[in-house]
């Protein structure tokens, strides 16, 4: 089964959600094609109703939680979590995500100077 299929299914049974679209955004990043590796998700779910973000956030890793482990699986989750009534204030409008800004090292070159650019890395070297 595909990566995005098991989160849905999962996502899904945990949350009873009004509204789940999990969006494979990983072809706006530096991965090899038919990757699945960075997924926009957003959920409506009564479960979110006077929970904090940060409360939505760790149960959605708990869920996710082998997905997120294994070697070669997801890298990158945006969410955007909302109560059905934070929903409906929102104009239930899905946030646009950010152009990837970067690629991998390899992409990196030297600047003309000979210096080189150190860019802008996240802790596993990759992009942000």
């Amino acid at each position: 089964m595909k990566i995005q299929n098991t989160i849905e299914i999962k996502l899904q049974d945990a949350f009873d959600a009004n509204i789940l679209q999990v969006e494979n955004e990983s072809h706006k990043h530096s991965v090899p094609p038919n990757s699945e590796t960075h997924f926009k998700v957003t959920m409506v779910s009564p479960a979110f109703a006077g929970q904090m973000k940060v409360r939505r956030h760790q149960a959605i890793y708990k869920v996710l939680s082998e997905e997120l482990e294994m070697a070669g699986g997801v890298h990158a989750l945006a969410l955007h979590l909302y109560s059905p009534e934070e929903w409906e204030a929102t104009g239930q409008e899905v946030p646009a995500s950010p152009n990837c800004m970067g690629g991998s090292k390899a992409d990196r070159q030297p600047a003309a100077s000979g210096a080189q650019n150190p860019g802008v890395e996240n802790q596993d070297g990759g992009h942000l």
